[in-house]
């Protein structure tokens, strides 16, 4: 049985793009059985619906097993590589540069508080009891 497909779900075109970006199953050790297509289906629905990850459907991998791959790829910097290259592409496809060569910081004033200066600044001193007394104990 074929599970329903969700909004959030990669259609063949976006899949055969990330797929290649796919870091290939750990050399030496137990074969990959999960459908890395259903692991970053079940990611994007996640991140798509804001559901915790215990309450992904049960029509996606289990939820321990999406959290594995979603850590490992993480670490591993596969994330940011299937972004980085997105970019490059679409930039490409709009004519311009595949990295950009500037970028533009907006900052905006904001008044926060009234107090400022120097009170901001200093730390409270902080004097106990205890140490009072230990510095005026003469010595034996």
């Amino acid at each position: 049985m074929e599970r329903p497909r969700y909004p959030s779900d990669l259609s063949d075109k976006q899949w055969q793009i990330i797929a290649p970006l796919i870091p290939p199953a750990k050399p030496g050790g137990r074969p990959r059985v999960v459908d890395t297509r259903e692991v970053i289906n079940a990611t994007l629905y996640l991140v798509r619906s804001g559901c915790a990850w215990r309450m992904l459907p049960t029509d996606f991998p289990p939820w321990s097993t999406v959290h594995g791959y979603y850590r490992r790829f993480r670490l591993a910097g596969v994330w940011q590589q299937i972004h980085d290259s997105l970019r490059e592409q679409v930039r490409l496809e709009a004519g311009r540069e595949a990295t950009p060569s500037a970028a533009i910081i907006d900052s905006q004033r904001v008044k926060t508080t009234e107090k400022g200066g120097a009170a901001v600044m200093m730390p409270a001193r902080k004097s106990t009891a205890a140490n009072d007394i230990s510095l005026s104990r003469p010595s034996v």
